[in-house]
């Protein structure tokens, strides 16, 4: 792992070298008349290196080389977005004239961002990053004054970029030869610190993307805050790519912040990408001279949110908190100026944005990565939330994002995805009129907030197993899209009619399932859907030319509503433990539905802490249900006389269908050792563990596990069923609660239980525990061996199932043969007679392996055959 991580850092920084060697070049040999490298091919070279570099910066933003990650992905969003400038200049969409104005924006934002990563490198003694960070800052800075004045030329520009040659081509080639040789040949400075002792230095609870994201925060600012300072003349098609380059990394922001198990975060760089895509299309708009209205409900909507988010924000610290503030005045200032973008109000709220976010950025970035801290209110929220006895706040861990079965990368995204409905749900209720659709700002609400997002959302949530969610928030977000595009996207006026309508009541169709579905989760979700439907008879109704006024508008603010009370209900719950704000029971209720999750413990079995739950309900004469190697089986601990009887009568047990027992390993027979055969013995060891039964004899020495008058329960008169099963869970509860009782987790006479929903849906309410595993590995029960007359050399069986009967035969005959060669199995030696154990040892000549070892009695060897028994094969 530690290779592949400097291979990621050498590809990063020899990416870095490409661009600015690139730079370098066209700055150097281009004169005020004509560039060295065209505009088009200066543009596409940039995204490449853009793409590499970027890359390299979302590998290491999963690891621990914070910093690094940060630069890398600043530089790739700077590269990005002058290569998607320099490519409209290329292909004439825009003339050469508008170069300076669509460049100088965006390069003085990443002036100041890579200038305060620089100082950030310094404080922590990070000299390479210090370099590259300050050279290309630098060179920003020259770039901008060459743009502005064509007599200061771009030879310092230039140099700026050699240093950053020389620098990456040093640390690059020292980081590759470092790995090629093994560690042998390490230049100085090129050796990177190991991942444990980076865990100590950094602040792990404090993601990189934090630090991109205000970096694109910082950016979108500056490309609206130069028209008002007068910079440059109004905002132009020239600053779309800026805006959507940030925009585009605010979303992958978003979705590292999942993979943080940060879901505010999440939330709020979801927020921010919406506005990035909004500003970026109101300034597309300028290249038909179409001058965006901006109406009235959708800001205020979106500040209701922001304030929200922001409240709740305060929990991780009141710096966070505050600064989403700025976003509520922003939204605010939206609303109250038609013109939105484009009007001083909303421009001047952007550079206190500005001067905000370059401080919170320097605090943020400096607190990442450095031992020693500035102060940002952590833990104000937490100490006021302990004085108010009816709030009990939840811990800021990831395990409450873990899914209730096996594991996520993704934290759960219901709180953005059920906002993302209230913002496209308001933004379609405000009336274009006789305006132009395209100049009414509805477009890109409706489709990046309904749409886009909300299909991220839905892909988190399947990604998180679940599928009633996802299924939900792909199909809505397929319909805002759809509807968006067709409704506002100037592509409505001449059909209406059939053809739409069809569209629309296949979306109904889909949705009815949805609706249904929702029935057996819960109130709320219901709820949620039944007045969806109602949005799109709305659809359905305007598309036929047959809507009611004031229909369309009152289902959607009903549904708006719907969805704010979902998305406060998230993020008050995760917020708070207790009070809940309530979601409902389901209308209908399902057996086998998660059903028993409310009456007895539903636990992962991957946890160790959940197998220990289940262990101590069994130890106080519980029975629960657990999953094997092959189905789900009831089980009870044989020292708990009362859970055995228990369980027989849950299972309604028949006679000729008798309960086993189970242990862990053949050590738990330890105690009645001398009362088995040692041919059985050896049996047990080479065909364990695995999916095989083993009937032997009853004796004295079942008395001895505790089973009492229960006993009468196992087995059969003459006969008991053991087994070890080649299930990690089933072994690890065994060894904490001792040898078991087990039955299949069915009544008699119905089919094997495949799945933990099943246990209590068939067994009800006496069931005591779940291990939930999901489906079972195997639908095939385990072969039963007769081992009642395994002294005479003779095994028969009973069923033949999961192991093939060869392959039992094969081992049985293997361990045969060693007995009959006179082996014995050195755990009975010192209960055999002196003479005896004389007569049974192998001639007196020395074996090579007894030469080698020095020990003349080996362990039982295990034979190949027997190992392909465990894997099921």
């Amino acid at each position: 792992m530690a290779q592949s991580n400097s291979i990621y850092v050498s590809v990063g920084i020899l990416g870095i070298l490409g661009g600015s060697l690139l730079l370098l070049v066209n700055s150097y040999a281009s004169s005020p008349e004509k560039d060295f490298i065209p505009h088009t091919a200066l543009g596409i070279l940039l995204l490449i290196i853009a793409s590499l570099v970027a890359y390299t910066g979302v590998r290491h933003s999963l690891s621990h080389s914070q910093l690094f990650s940060t630069l890398c992905l600043t530089i790739a969003a700077l590269w990005c977005g002058s290569g998607l400038v320099y490519i409209l200049i290329g292909q004439s969409v825009l003339p050469l004239s508008e170069l300076r104005a669509s460049l100088i924006p965006g390069l003085a934002a990443f002036t100041l961002a890579l200038f305060i990563i620089g100082t950030v490198a310094l404080f922590v003694k990070k000299p390479v990053l210090l370099v590259i960070a300050v050279s290309i800052s630098l060179a920003c800075a020259h770039q901008i004054a060459g743009l502005s004045d064509s007599r200061f030329g771009q030879s310092a520009t230039a140099a700026n970029y050699l240093l950053v040659c020389l620098v990456c081509a040093y640390f690059g080639f020292g980081r590759l030869l470092y790995t090629i040789t093994q560690g042998k040949v390490r230049p100085p400075g090129t050796v990177m610190k190991q991942k444990s002792e980076l865990k100590k230095e950094q602040n792990q609870n404090c993601s990189d993307a934090v630090s991109v994201g205000l970096v694109m925060n910082l950016l979108s600012a500056s490309i609206l805050a130069c028209p008002l300072l007068g910079v440059v003349p109004q905002l132009s098609v020239g600053h779309v790519p800026w805006l959507w380059t940030a925009g585009v990394f605010q979303l992958g922001m978003c979705v590292l912040f999942y993979r943080a198990m940060d879901t505010l975060a999440a939330t709020f760089y979801g927020f921010l990408s919406l506005l990035k895509f909004a500003e970026g299309y109101s300034a597309l708009l300028s290249l038909n001279s179409i001058q965006p209205f901006s109406p009235v409900p959708f800001p205020v909507v979106f500040a209701v949110l922001f304030s929200v988010l922001a409240l709740f924000s305060c929990q991780k610290s009141l710096l966070e908190g505050f600064y989403q503030l700025f976003f509520v005045a922003y939204c605010i200032s939206i609303a109250a100026q038609p013109q939105g973008f484009f009007q001083g109000g909303t421009q001047g709220v952007q550079g206190a944005i500005f001067v905000a976010t370059a401080g919170v950025l320097f605090i943020t970035t400096f607190n990442m990565v450095s031992s020693t801290r500035i102060p940002t209110g952590q833990g104000l929220f937490k100490a006021l939330i302990t004085r108010i006895p009816s709030l009990t706040l939840r811990a800021l861990d990831k395990e409450r994002h873990t899914p209730h079965l096996g594991y996520s990368k993704y934290a759960d995204a219901e709180m953005l995805g059920h906002a993302c409905n209230v913002l496209a749900t308001f933004a379609i209720t405000a009336t274009v009129g006789d305006r132009n659709p395209l100049s009414v700002l509805i477009l890109p609400w409706a489709v990046m907030a309904g749409g886009v997002l909300q299909l991220l959302c839905g892909s988190v949530a399947f990604a998180r197993g679940k599928t009633f969610e996802s299924t939900a928030f792909i199909l809505y977000g397929v319909m805002w899209t759809v509807w968006g595009l067709t409704r506002f996207g100037g592509l409505y006026g001449e059909t209406r009619g059939f053809n739409v309508a069809v569209g629309i009541i296949g979306f109904m169709l889909f949705n009815v399932l949805v609706t249904i579905a929702a029935l057996f989760l819960n109130v709320a979700w219901f709820v949620y859907a039944f007045t969806f439907q109602l949005i799109l008879i709305s659809f359905l109704l305007d598309a036929v030319g047959a809507l009611p006024y004031g229909y369309d508008i009152g289902v959607t603010i009903i549904f708006g509503l719907v969805s704010f009370y979902y998305f406060l209900a998230h993020i008050f719950n995760g917020t708070f433990q207790s009070p809940q704000i309530p979601l409902g029971r389901p209308l209908v209720k399902l057996g086998g539905v998660g059903g028993g999750e409310g009456v007895c413990p539903h636990v992962p079995a991957r946890k160790a802490t959940s197998v220990q739950q289940i262990a101590e309900i069994m130890k106080n004469g519980g029975i629960c249900g657990m999953p094997t190697d092959t189905v789900y089986v009831l089980v009870a601990a044989c020292n708990r006389p009362d859970a055995v009887i228990k369980a027989f009568k849950v299972k309604k047990q028949a006679q000729d269908r008798p309960m086993s027992m189970w242990i862990s390993s053949v050590k738990q027979l330890e105690p009645v050792r001398h009362l088995l055969s040692p041919l059985l013995l050896d049996f047990m060891e080479a065909a364990w563990p695995s999916s095989i039964s083993m009937v032997i004899p009853r004796g004295p020495w079942l008395d001895i596990f505790g089973l009492g008058d229960a006993a009468i329960h196992i087995g059969t008169p003459q006969s008991i069923a053991i087994r070890s099963p080649d299930c990690t869970v089933a072994t690890h509860l065994i060894n904490q609660v001792g040898p078991i009782v087990v039955t299949s987790a069915n009544p008699t006479g119905e089919a094997d239980t495949t799945h933990h929903n099943q246990v209590y849906a068939k067994l009800g309410k006496k069931v005591e525990g779940v291990l939930c595993d999901g489906p079972s590995p195997e639908n095939i029960a385990s072969t039963v061996v007769d081992c009642t007359k395994i002294e005479t050399g003779q095994i028969g069986f009973f069923r033949v199932g999961l192991i093939p009967k060869s392959k039992v035969l094969q081992i049985f005959e293997e361990i045969r043969n060693r007995h009959r060669q006179g082996y014995t199995n050195p755990g009975f030696e010192h209960d055999l007679p002196l003479q005896d154990i004389q007569t049974n040892q192998r001639p007196t000549h020395t074996t090579e392996w007894e030469k080698e070892t020095g020990n003349p009695t080996p362990s039982t060897v295990l034979p190949p055959q027997s190992r392909d028994v465990r894997n099921g094969s």
